[in-house]
């Protein structure tokens, strides 16, 4: 069966003229790479003709779209340590290699030694509104450091670290015991928990993700998966502005 989609530009969006392929992107139907496919494929029209790749939209013009959207795929992994998110080198193995799903990617990384909730899915459109800073999205966290943390831990940690020329965002740390604490991060640069440890003289032995919005790790033991769907779907699309 075949959807049709009758849509009128918004007048308050930036950037116009828009490439039709950024403004299916921004449309939230198809990443601008499957947008090429579709436009290849003659289902799209801009004011009744036919578009073309390359073509450009203005604020009234009315595009139409005329294909059947694909279901996609999203699931909750359990990235065991050791294993790389992706690109392994050499004897690396990566999630792709031991993962008995196919045709999904990870969104966003764990490093080698870090482990715990990883997304998957074959959506590319949840990428950057799930990976950008700007939306501070929440992610949750388990640490367990190498030696007793000092009782101004928290607070220097809440309140942002210089982690080398950048100076992370407050979060929330919950102390858990001698070592041990959990983390909320809003943002996600590289090794980041392990640079805010380090900065304060720690060192973060274990690092587990076990939350991302409201998608969480649970009973999932390394290496096993399940299916996001239900309300639990419907909430992180709805979150993501999908």
């Amino acid at each position: 069966m075949i959807v049709y989609y009758f849509t009128r530009m918004d007048t308050n969006k930036p950037a116009y003229p828009m490439r039709i392929n950024k403004y299916l992107a921004m449309k939230k139907y198809c990443t601008r790479r499957e947008a090429d496919e579709v436009i290849k494929k003659g289902k799209v029209f801009i004011n009744g003709r036919l578009a073309k790749l390359g073509d450009k939209v203005s604020e009234k013009d009315i595009v139409d779209v005329k294909f059947r959207q694909k279901t996609h795929r999203y699931f909750a992994y359990y990235k065991p340590r050791g294993v790389i998110t992706h690109s392994p080198q050499g004897e690396e193995e990566d999630i792709a290699m031991i993962l008995p799903i196919k045709d999904v990617f990870p969104i966003g990384r764990l490093d080698k030694d870090s482990y715990g909730l990883i997304i998957l899915t074959d959506d590319g459109r949840i990428t950057d509104p799930l990976l950008n800073p700007d939306q501070a999205h929440e992610k949750e966290y388990e640490v367990l450091c190498a030696a007793a943390m000092p009782k101004s831990f928290k607070e220097k940690m809440e309140r942002g670290v210089d982690i080398g020329g950048y100076t992370t965002k407050p979060c929330k740390v919950e102390i858990r015991g001698d070592k041990k604490f959990s983390i909320i991060l809003t943002e996600g640069k590289k090794h980041q928990i392990r640079r805010m440890c380090g900065a304060w003289g720690q060192s973060a032995i274990e690092l587990k993700r076990t939350r991302v919005m409201n998608i969480k790790l649970g009973k999932l033991a390394p290496g096993e998966y399940r299916a996001i769907q239900g309300p639990e779907l419907t909430a992180f699309l709805k979150s993501l502005g999908l």
